[in-house]
């Protein structure tokens, strides 16, 4: 299946390749794609303070250790596990 957002010349393209697969079009649909980049951009985001890829490079090696440990995900987690959680790493 090829999913593209509803911009014409994509079915155009798929015609002149001959694909045989089916085409949908929706603005939607490719957000796994979209969503698997978020932390690349998260790292991009906080580029955007710093003059070089040096000095955001210094900065990141530093900060990345200590943000995957404080920041915790919740998934599946109740609240007094998550807190317990929380203050042990705050303690480390």
């Amino acid at each position: 299946m090829l999913v593209t957002d509803k911009l014409k010349s994509y079915a155009a393209a798929k015609k002149a390749l001959k694909l045989r697969c089916k085409h949908r079009q929706h603005k939607g649909l490719n957000n796994r794609a979209e969503n698997s980049h978020q932390p690349t951009r998260r790292r991009e985001r906080q580029m955007k303070r710093f003059k070089s890829p040096r000095q955001v490079q210094r900065f990141l090696s530093i900060h990345d250790p200590i943000n995957n440990l404080v920041h915790l995900r919740r998934d599946r987690r109740p609240a007094a596990e998550y807190r317990t959680a929380r203050a042990q790493a705050f303690a480390v």
